[in-house]
Order: structure tokens, then C-alpha cells, then sequence
């Protein structure tokens, strides 16, 4: 397959972006950051351990972010950072900045966990909201568009051969870290949470023509190109039907998204007509 550029990008480089790299093509300026987060669970006193509904008197600490891992798609490097003697603002002032500089934030179920628990550290410790982002939650994208017979994101990784979390005694990790001088389970914490982006990327460039509102990189880079990936390299395929006109169709050679041109190829003065309900 041959890109714009008149080179068969897939036989040396395996991705566009490779390509564009080695070629010294300026991509689009999107910043695309991935995130994962794990946590100290919320102390309380309970009376059983089945079906129990918390006073809130009786919960004695919120939980809070033990550490996290980030990485910006296109990057090599992979960064991670811990809480230490109970430091949160040194912890959150990276991510904070990180999170301000993304034009979307790449996670697994974090418009549930991840963000909401950043955004609650955030305003607990006294920070400003980072500037807006748009979110990419791959697990909305599995539950909207596949049938799995579980969604947890260990299963779904193994089973399109993308790889496997990183084993560990359970619980007991959390409560070792939590101590904050047991070196060896903070070894074992930073080898998980960074197995977690690694294979979040993974599973992003595999999930990519699937997901819908992606951020238009197209808009990005500001020459005809895929908004999902920004590969110059898509081809034209039949039309597309909106309400009213008709467009041209496209797919992209790199990621395999469909996207559609702007301009109507149907005759604008012609009557028109549309669905009355």
C-alpha cells in the first residue's frame, strides 16, 4: 500500500505513524495521553460484611491516589509517579499539568474511577480544574459496540491476544503500598500500573476504527487526513447518506476507520425531501 508520499509505509514500518516518523512528515499537534490510576480503598466501620449500607459517620478516611502511569500516544517514554510520605500535591501537580496540556485522555472505565477520582484529589487539595479534555473510555466503546461475555479489561486483552495484566497476591499489594516504606510491593505496584498502559495503548490502536466520537485529528493537522489516526494515507469508498445529502466516503489504510468528506455532492438547489417523523 502506498501512502501519499508515494512509499509502501506498511512493509518497512508496520504503522503510519512509524512511517511519518522516520520520514520526518511533521504530524498533527493532537495530544493524546494515556492514564491509568490505582488507589488506597475508603476506611470505615462496618457490622457485616454482605449488603452493607455505610453511615457516613462510620467512614473513617477516603481513600486516595496511591500512584499513577501516563503516557503520550506517539511517545516512548512512560511515566509514573508515587505518593510518598504522604505528599498528594507532589503527587498530583504532574498529572494535573500532563492532564492540562491533552487534547484527549485515553482509559478503561475512567469517566467512572479515574477522572471523578483525580477531579475529587484535585479539589481536596486546593487545585484549579485542568483545561477541558476530551475523553476516550474504551470500556464504553466495548459495552457499546461488542458482546463479550465480560468486559473486564484482563479478559478482553487475553482474548484478542494483546497481552495480560501483571499477576500479584491481591489485596495484600494495596496494603503493603499504603504503608509507604515496603520497597518491594511499591516494585511490584509500578511493574502493574505501568503493564496497565502499556496495554491500554494496545488495546486503543486495536479499538481505534471502533470508537465513536474520537477527537477529529484532521481538524488537527489541518490537511486532508483520517480524524481518527491522522494517516494521509485512506482511499475514497462509495457514498455517505445523511438526512438530507449525500457525501463522499472514506477509509482509512492505516487504522481502518470510515469517515466522510464536508462537502455535499448532491445537487443543493434540487428539491429535497426528508423523513416527516
Amino acid at each position: 500500500e502506498l501512502s501519499p508520499q508515494g512509499v509502501a509505509w506498511r512493509t518497512h514500518w508496520g504503522t503510519y505513524e512509524g512511517f511519518t516518523l522516520a520520514a520526518g512528515i511533521s504530524p498533527d499537534d493532537t495530544r493524546i495521553l494515556l492514564l491509568d490510576i490505582e488507589t488506597a480503598p475508603n476506611r470505615a466501620y462496618v457490622w457485616g460484611t454482605w449488603k452493607q449500607n455505610i453511615n457516613p459517620e462510620w467512614i473513617d478516611a477516603n481513600g486516595y491516589i496511591l500512584c499513577w502511569t501516563a503516557k503520550w500516544l506517539g511517545e516512548k517514554d512512560v511515566i509514573f509517579h508515587r505518593l510518598v510520605n504522604g505528599n498528594h500535591k507532589k503527587l498530583l501537580w504532574p498529572i494535573h499539568d500532563m492532564l492540562g496540556q491533552a487534547h484527549a485522555v485515553v482509559h478503561y472505565n475512567g469517566s467512572s474511577f479515574d477522572i471523578p477520582t483525580l477531579n475529587k484529589e484535585f479539589l481536596t487539595h486546593g487545585f484549579k480544574p485542568p483545561s477541558p479534555y476530551k475523553q476516550i473510555d474504551l470500556l464504553l466503546t466495548m459495552r457499546d459496540g461488542f458482546k463479550f461475555p465480560n468486559n473486564k479489561l484482563d479478559y478482553i486483552v487475553k482474548t484478542l491476544g494483546i497481552g495480560e495484566k501483571l499477576r500479584h497476591e491481591g489485596p495484600q499489594m494495596w496494603l503493603d503500598c499504603m504503608r509507604d516504606d515496603d520497597a518491594e510491593a511499591w516494585i511490584k505496584m509500578e511493574m502493574y500500573n505501568r503493564r496497565d498502559v502499556e496495554l491500554l495503548e494496545k488495546l486503543y490502536r486495536r479499538l481505534l476504527p471502533w470508537v465513536k466520537g474520537h477527537p477529529n485529528r484532521a481538524a488537527m493537522s489541518g490537511f486532508a487526513a483520517c480524524p481518527s489516526c491522522g494517516s494521509q494515507d485512506f482511499k475514497r469508498d462509495g457514498t455517505y447518506l445523511a438526512s438530507l445529502f449525500k457525501y463522499e466516503r472514506y477509509q482509512c489504510r492505516a487504522c481502518g476507520s470510515w469517515f466522510r468528506g464536508t462537502k455535499t455532492v448532491t445537487y443543493r438547489k434540487a428539491e429535497r425531501f426528508a423523513h416527516a417523523r
